[in-house]
């Protein structure tokens, strides 16, 4: 078996939208299974949510786009659905980087004080309801990256 730069970049794209979009899935399951009255289960989400962002979802978009990238370089023209995937995954990016990956230790620092006061606060719903808010503004970008990503044509190798 022979290994050439097209079948590392692939084996990079692959595992990096399963890690991204894996991260992601998992953050809606574990939110959406999890009781949402209690507070130490709340917690454990927020940390779980926290650490999965780093250890997946951060890795995963940026292997991604690395290998889209660089997989791109072998368009002479880039095709509407490569340019439209670029917009999606730049969207998602500085959703990623600007609001979602801060908002993480925020979320688990709220999640913490709600479990000190006993109950849950109004300072960690509104918070909340934010991270909901921009999730929900990912999820049509998400799902037309991810489509665009395994229907896209593959460019002829040079």
């Amino acid at each position: 078996m022979q290994v050439n730069k097209h079948k590392v970049v692939e084996l990079i794209f692959l595992v990096g939208i399963i890690m991204y979009v894996g991260g992601i899935l998992s953050h809606i399951v574990i939110a959406n299974v999890l009781d949402h009255n209690n507070l130490h289960a709340i917690y454990y989400t927020a940390l779980y949510k926290e650490k999965s962002a780093y250890i997946l979802i951060l890795p995963g978009l940026l292997m991604k786009i690395t290998a889209t990238l660089v997989e791109s370089k072998n368009y002479v023209i880039k095709p509407l659905w490569l340019k439209v995937q670029y917009g999606c995954m730049a969207f998602l990016t500085i959703n990623a980087i600007f609001f979602l990956f801060p908002m993480m230790p925020t979320m688990t620092t709220l999640a913490a004080q709600n479990l000190d006061v006993g109950r849950i606060t109004a300072t960690y719903q509104n918070e909340a309801t934010k991270e909901m808010i921009i999730g929900i503004s990912n999820a049509l970008p998400l799902l037309i990256m991810v489509v665009l990503s395994a229907l896209g044509s593959k460019p002829v190798q040079k």
